[in-house]
């Protein structure tokens, strides 16, 4: 049987954050800004890539993203308890590295 194709998911960014509570917020931080810098090149060839009406809607998706992220994790960190910290990590990396997945697609499709 042959083995699958390696796919973005099986890159090092996949591994997870160990240790303790600062330590896992930092290495979130570190994902998170990995997933970021993808995110923004897949959506400068989005942008690149689309119609003058498309464009419009790409940028306006883009900002209302951001500001869901934001507030959506913003929200698990204003929880009870240090955990709080790590559940505010998890859910930027998590929603970056989706919208990241999800422009990648889109570009690679042209």
């Amino acid at each position: 049987m042959a083995a699958a194709a390696p796919t973005r998911a099986d890159d090092e960014s996949e591994k997870r954050c160990d240790g303790n509570t600062r330590e896992i917020v930092e290495c979130l931080i570190a994902k998170t800004a990995e997933f970021q810098k993808r995110v923004d090149a897949a959506y400068k060839q989005a942008l690149e890539d689309a119609g003058p009406k498309q464009r419009e809607k790409l940028v306006e998706a883009q900002r209302l993203w951001t500001q869901f992220r934001d507030a959506n994790c913003e929200y698990y960190d204003l929880g009870p308890g240090t955990i709080s910290s790590i559940e505010a990590g998890y859910c930027m990396k998590d929603l970056t590295q989706t919208r990241a997945l999800e422009l990648e697609s889109k570009t690679e499709r042209h």
